[in-house]
């Protein structure tokens, strides 16, 4: 997730796989159907720990190629660019091969999730790590998980959280304030407070375009969803980037390799196979398990920041770390009260 759309995807395509009822793996045998060979189920079961390896490693590592493309990029440049490629690849191909054509409605909910989540999510994301190491990013971003359980309570139409919820939810934001309390707290320096900040509010404004995306009317197809939102985040990070003034000293041609290969990362790996293995494991596995990239990508880049780009890691970033992942396991575990139907539509944010 680097805020990678992974929060979002996990929120909002988990819950419609969830409404099937079992997983590939789990689905009874109707009586007078052979059963599959063994070897089918084998092949399976290799191919789900492959694409759980990918999302955990891809998804960890990009908040490290994000750190690498920034070194040459802009942020709002990098962000931009990559989002826009996805976006202008994508939709063709999902729309010939779906023969799906998006309405209206559509298009103004890629319009907004595509400003809060990659605008802001993404874009904010790109930008703090100009002053917060790559992993620590990725901790704070795992707050997530914990803003989409407070968002959806406060929404029109939401329901209270379980006690575990709540207590998952103090949990977090007590490892937050750990991160960027006083300098003398834990022996070691406190991480960047303006940094930080943008990625609080990066997290919480994913959080929202997550809940907006759920309830606002995306397409039915999630490639689709995604090639829309894509499109329309990407164009907006350019526009920002414009205003911004990150054009105006800009050159291309002085881009170093390095920069270039992390943006060509984040673009096939990070977006792509890292997103088609995702999609593969909500078909083949339950959301449960797939909501557990929330606390193994943060480790994983915390680890390759380490590894290759030499970032400390003080004793302040292991007890936030242990804070916070806690508080991110106690959401996913816990149980999620399902509210009553209502004939009455839930308002979308604003409505109410």
């Amino acid at each position: 997730m680097v805020l990678d759309t992974s929060a979002f995807r996990v929120y909002f395509y988990s819950d419609r796989f969830a409404k099937m009822g079992t997983t590939i793996l789990d689905k009874p045998r109707v009586a007078g159907n052979p059963a599959p060979p063994p070897h089918a189920f084998a092949r399976t079961a290799t191919l789900v720990l492959l694409a759980f390896a990918a999302v955990y490693i891809v998804w960890g590592s990009t908040y490290l190629a994000i750190r690498i493309g920034i070194e040459s990029f802009p942020p709002f440049i990098l962000a931009g660019l990559r989002h826009l490629t996805i976006g202008l690849v994508l939709y063709p191909i999902i729309r010939w091969k779906t023969s799906m054509r998006p309405t209206a409605t559509n298009w103004r909910t890629a319009v907004v999730t595509g400003f809060l989540l990659l605008f802001i999510g993404n874009g904010g994301v790109s930008w703090a790590e100009l002053k917060v190491p790559s992993g620590v990013t990725a901790l704070l971003v795992a707050t997530v998980s914990l803003w989409l359980v407070l968002v959806d309570w406060l929404r029109p139409g939401g329901h209270r959280p379980a006690p575990k919820l709540v207590m998952g939810l103090l949990m977090g934001f007590a490892g937050i304030a750990l991160l960027v309390g006083p300098t003398q707290l834990g022996g070691s320096q406190r991480v960047d407070p303006l940094g930080a900040a943008v990625l609080v509010l990066a997290s919480l404004a994913w959080a929202c375009g997550s809940i907006y995306a759920k309830h606002g009317g995306m397409p039915s197809s999630p490639m689709l969803a995604v090639a829309m939102q894509s499109f329309a985040g990407g164009a907006i990070l350019l526009i920002a980037a414009f205003l911004a003034g990150e054009f105006h000293a800009f050159h291309f041609a002085a881009v170093s390799l390095r920069s270039w290969l992390a943006l060509a990362y984040l673009i096939v790996f990070g977006s792509g196979i890292g997103f088609s293995a995702y999609i593969y494991i909500l078909h083949h596995s339950t959301p449960a398990r797939v909501g557990t990239y929330a606390f193994v990508n943060p480790v994983v880049a915390l680890f390759l920041g380490w590894l290759i780009a030499g970032e400390p890691i003080t004793l302040r970033t292991m007890i936030a770390a242990a804070v916070i992942l806690t508080a991110v396991i106690l959401v996913i575990t816990a149980p999620h009260r399902i509210p009553a139907r209502t004939t009455e539509p839930v308002p979308a944010p604003g409505e109410a």
